[in-house]
């Protein structure tokens, strides 16, 4: 027996049965402003006259369809508002290029994005309205004043501060693919 096709039964003997269509009572249900399922389910039992059965596979379906229509939030969305959503395209670019580059793991912070193959090469994130900070996780870099190195303990050996995207350069790029490759060991 094919569950999705008894689900989708169940659903429209449930719509017979009410004399209502699935987008109908999913406004009753969620005008209700129960949050709960098994209070969605007493509701859905006592207010439209369902079973047990019926009621829980409507509210399940409808939770599920509310879940899959839901876009999942952009983490860099929360990260990159205000002001701060300027400096967007200085971490588009950075992260198109090691995208390039082979599997990691994108791990959003509160106000960062860290980056990670078997352990973590880079973080990413605005340090301030107008500059964004690129972490690196490697030892001996070398290059010029922009590559800061940092104090002894912190999660990133050196740090570059990035204010405009031609900052995002073939320089930039050289120091992040080492820190890159480093971390796979």
């Amino acid at each position: 027996m094919d569950l999705d096709k008894a689900v989708a039964s169940q659903i429209q003997n449930i719509q017979t049965k009410t004399g209502k269509t699935l987008e109908e009572l999913a406004t009753l249900i969620a005008a209700t402003n129960l949050t709960k399922h098994g209070e969605k389910l007493a509701w859905a039992k006592e207010n439209l006259g369902l079973g047990h059965g019926d009621a829980n596979t409507l509210v399940l379906t409808l939770s599920k369809l509310a879940s899959q229509s839901t876009p999942a939030a952009d983490p860099l969305d929360d990260i990159y508002t205000g002001p701060k959503a300027a400096l967007r395209p200085i971490h588009d670019a950075i992260m198109a290029q090691v995208a390039t580059w082979g599997v990691f793991e994108v791990h959003p912070k509160k106000g960062y994005v860290a980056l990670r193959r078997k352990k973590q090469f880079a973080m990413i994130g605005p340090a301030t309205n107008s500059r964004v900070e690129l972490g690196l996780n490697a030892k001996d870099l070398s290059g010029p004043e922009r590559l800061e190195p940092q104090a002894p303990g912190g999660m990133c050996q050196y740090k570059v501060k990035l204010t405009d995207v031609s900052q995002v350069d073939d320089e930039l790029f050289s120091w992040l693919r080492t820190c890159f490759e480093a971390s796979a060991a």
